[in-house]
């Protein structure tokens, strides 16, 4: 028998708050995970993939989570209060990646070694920088009078996508981090797959969700 628009429709709500609840959960149990795992205070070392988990993992996805018509948290608030708590939990996100790169920079400068040499260092290093800039690209959001030639919409289209590509950067220098000789020592076997599914999942969700946001800007325009 098939399906009426209706069910449909019901069907697709459900499988996106069911997604959007998986990636909530993701998002807080991948830097508990890595707590254990790194125990940090044993090492100046532990606090790096700590603090890059809690940037990447936590506090990204519910900021950009905070705008989910399913899953967000804060969905019976305005519109003004998410923007802020998105703002927040950004500038703390860009504070943890911000310490996470100076605690990896200053092991590596006190053990002699080479800065910024592998994948993952590299993309590490340009996630960070593209995660400041986008910050200071949300300014324009709060005062679109500084960007007369552009209007309100299409600023929070820029945004929306550039803020995408920058939570993907995010996933993939975690992605990367996961092949480095330190946590493919400590995680192996399934666990591993496991562990590279965390940033996968909740960057599918993540995608879909500012696709829908795109498609329902583009039909509200015609």
């Amino acid at each position: 028998m098939a399906l009426t628009a209706e069910t449909e429709s019901r069907l697709y709500r459900s499988l996106r708050a069911a997604a959007g609840a998986a990636a909530h959960l993701v998002a807080l149990v991948f830097p508990i995970a890595v707590a254990v795992l790194a125990r940090p205070g044993s090492s100046l070392f532990s606090w790096h993939p700590l603090l890059m988990a809690l940037a990447f993992s936590f506090l990204m996805t519910e900021a950009l989570l905070v705008f989910s018509p399913e899953t967000s948290p804060l969905r019976s608030f305005s519109r003004k209060v998410k923007v802020r708590v998105h703002w927040a939990l950004q500038l703390l996100a860009l504070l943890c990646a911000l310490l996470g790169l100076g605690v990896i920079t200053y092991n590596k400068h006190l053990n002699g070694k080479a800065h910024f040499v592998t994948w993952h260092g590299l993309t590490g290093l340009l996630t960070v920088l593209y995660t400041g800039g986008q910050c200071a690209g949300g300014v324009l959001l709060l005062y679109p009078k500084l960007m007369k030639n552009w209007t309100l919409a299409k600023l929070k289209l820029y945004h929306a996508t550039s803020g995408l590509v920058g939570y993907l950067l995010g996933c993939a220098s975690l992605m990367l981090g996961m092949c480095s000789l330190w946590f493919t020592t400590s995680v192996t076997s399934i666990s591993w797959y496991l562990a590279m599914l965390c940033p996968l999942l909740t960057s599918l969700v993540i995608m879909n969700q500012v696709s829908n946001a795109y498609l329902y800007r583009k039909r509200s325009q015609h």
